[in-house]
């Protein structure tokens, strides 16, 4: 089931995945319940070495995972984040990191995604992997 983009953006709070995601650059490309896409500018988000934080590659694994495991939860539930993990694969210091998020199991009170995160030139910058509960809201 593929989800349209008001909705999404409600969802979202504007659209951007909420305040960090907005922050961070973060667009959303693609979102139904089998595949979530977004990318976000590594300019900007970077650690005092100049190379894409760590942390930005898991808010946008965080982020991608959370709207599929939301619209597979329809409507009158919540998806929350309770566990990721993430391999840094190699550094990126400009353009757009983009990452694409699979479930690997959607229940019907939890859901876990694969999220690969690849940069500009289509190379694996991280590979993350999020659980999220679902609750009625």
């Amino acid at each position: 089931m593929a989800i349209d983009a008001d909705r999404l953006a409600g969802m979202l709070g504007g659209g951007g995945g909420g305040d960090l995601g907005e922050r961070l650059g973060l667009e959303m490309l693609e979102a139904s319940a089998e595949r979530v896409v977004g990318r976000m500018p590594v300019d900007g988000n970077t650690q005092p070495y100049g190379l894409l934080h760590g942390g930005a590659s898991c808010v946008l694994a965080e982020t991608l995972g959370s709207v599929g495991s939301m619209i597979h939860a329809g409507e009158g539930r919540i998806a929350m984040g309770i566990e990721i993990n993430a391999t840094h694969h190699r550094s990126a210091t400009s353009g757009h990191i983009t990452g694409v998020a699979t479930p690997v199991h959607r229940g019907r009170s939890l859901a876990s995604w694969d999220i690969v995160i690849t940069d500009d030139r289509d190379r694996r910058v991280c590979t993350s992997r999020l659980t999220c509960i679902i609750r009625d809201a």
